[in-house]
């Protein structure tokens, strides 16, 4: 989904795709992928006929695979607006030319089977990216955990949509291979974070206090269920979250502190190996269910997105904020802001804080007439300048561009091109000076002439 706010408006676009970004602070120009949702939502009442009817089964996305939806479905209960859209890979009749009972039954006939994707320009000030984040848990979670290969091995996700009253089983607590009540659940922290040879060196946040929360819930609805967490340490800096741990530990969760080596599945049950490094000996617990804690990862398309933004990457894949604390909503191109888990790990409330930071942000820029630049910006020698481009190549942020220009040459219009700058894009990286040829383009205040005439005055 893609949000845009237009001032003095807000517009919500959804079901679309960025497709190309342009322009510059105050004066983006970005393309938008509309989209086929094979359903005019402006005739469609959301009354569900259509999704009740339809005989198609797939995984559903949101359950995270626990449960099945239609081919024509509503993402979320919380979706906005509260209209479903048809999956094409999955529909009969935009596959197969069978079926169309939806249309059938439509009593407003919203369903459109020959919609096809729009492409819109539009025109913006500022863009706030906040991509979310996606979960490690395929290449994380070793084989030893059986991850992906056991049904009642779960991530923190799946488990937390286990417990939600919306969720595949309304809330109940049971396991995906015999439909029982789990009465044994081990937690497993760090998976995947923490863990430069198998997984991500940093730490991921949210695991502690999730899984503090999910034990609690689980103890809260089944008072004789046993609850096992083993840890590497607990990292619960967040105002109260530290009493809440211990909330946690005095209504019955059991903290083993060490890692664990090896689950066995025996039956429906699972067989948990681990150590308890406080009193130096190991640990077996017979599980119904294991939990593991993921690390937390950029969402999927990153790399598209850090393509189109020009917004630079950490190793991890993390968008690089302008500074970490003076600058941490902010990213090095001007009028581009970042919020939420796209610039790291972070729970709901750091991610609001700089989601609201963000949207100050915006707002203080669309409340002024002039902006104020970087005084360090490059400058062309225009008359030095040959045109030859190596200056756009080197520029991370797009604030080159050649121009043609009209010269006067024995009585003839000859034309030429010359590099231009955008002060408002530019950062005063110097990136292009040093690869320009003929020398033409310098940094202002920080001229070739000016450096070595400081050189020599120190000299003599």
């Amino acid at each position: 989904m893609v949000a845009v706010a237009q001032h003095p408006n807000i517009t919500l676009m959804t079901y679309c795709q960025v497709e190309k970004i342009e322009g510059f602070v105050g004066n983006f120009k970005v393309l938008i992928r509309q989209k086929a949702k094979y359903v005019d939502h402006q005739r469609c009442t959301g009354c569900g006929l259509c999704w009740e009817s339809c005989p198609s089964h797939v995984p559903n996305e949101y359950d995270l695979g626990l449960s099945l939806r239609k081919s024509i479905y509503i993402r979320f209960p919380q979706a906005v607006p509260n209209k479903p859209v048809i999956d094409w890979e999955h529909c009969r009749h935009l596959n197969e030319g069978s079926c169309g009972i939806c249309q059938e039954v439509c009593p407003t006939d919203a369903i459109d089977y020959h919609q096809e994707d729009e492409i819109l320009e539009k025109e913006f000030g500022a863009i706030v990216l906040a991509t979310g984040y996606d979960l490690y848990a395929g290449e994380a979670a070793p084989a030893e955990y059986l991850y992906g290969s056991h049904p009642n091995v779960l991530s923190g996700l799946q488990f937390e949509r286990l417990l939600s009253a919306t969720g595949p089983t309304g809330g109940e607590i049971i396991c995906p291979s015999n439909g029982k009540e789990a009465q044994r659940i081990v937690f497993i922290q760090c998976t995947g974070s923490r863990d430069e040879a198998k997984g991500k060196s940093y730490c991921s946040r949210v695991c502690c206090m999730a899984t503090a929360k999910q034990a609690h819930q689980v103890l809260e609805k089944n008072g004789g269920a046993e609850v096992y967490v083993f840890y590497i340490d607990i990292r619960a800096p967040g105002k109260a979250y530290e009493e809440f741990y211990r909330r946690s530990v005095q209504e019955g969760a059991v903290y083993l502190r060490g890692r664990v080596a090896r689950i066995y599945p025996r039956g429906d049950s699972l067989l948990v190996y681990g150590e308890d490094t406080l009193l130096g000996r190991q640990v077996q617990v017979d599980a119904d269910l294991v939990v593991l804690a993921t690390a937390m990862v950029p969402a999927a398309g990153w790399e598209e997105m850090s393509l189109l933004t020009g917004v630079g990457t950490d190793k991890d894949g993390f968008f690089a904020e302008a500074h970490p604390k003076l600058r941490p909503v902010e990213s090095f191109t001007s009028g581009l802001y970042l919020a939420g888990t796209c610039q790291g790990p972070k729970d709901i409330p750091d991610s609001v804080a700089q989601g609201s930071g963000a949207a100050a942000k915006v707002l203080a820029l669309f409340s002024i007439d002039e902006m104020e630049l970087d005084p360090i910006t490059a400058t062309v020698d225009e008359g030095t300048c040959s045109g030859c481009g190596s200056c756009l190549l080197v520029c991370s942020y797009g604030a080159i561009t050649l121009e043609q220009i009209q010269e006067e040459e024995r009585g003839t219009t000859a034309y030429s091109q010359v590099a231009r700058v955008n002060e408002a894009v530019c950062q005063g990286c110097g990136s292009c000076t040093v690869s320009c040829r003929p020398g033409a383009m310098n940094l202002k205040g920080f001229t070739n002439e000016g450096m070595l005439a400081e050189v020599d005055a120190l000299w003599l």
